[in-house]
């Protein structure tokens, strides 16, 4: 994956789930052609990145 379009990614996503918002149906439909399982491995990576930092003591 290319580092360099993680933002577009995200900023896609993040229009979807706003469109979702304004009209269900339509946003969902979006959303979920969007969503691939390399997505969703990324986005669990990262959570459990996330927490692991944060438990982490300095």
């Amino acid at each position: 994956m290319n580092i360099g379009k993680l933002g577009d990614v995200a900023v896609g996503a993040a229009g979807d789930v706003a469109g979702a918002v304004v009209d269900p149906r339509a946003g969902l439909g979006k959303l979920r052609s969007a969503v691939t399982l390399r997505g969703i491995a990324l986005l669990g990576g990262g959570l459990l990145v996330g927490y692991l930092l944060s438990r982490r003591r300095f």
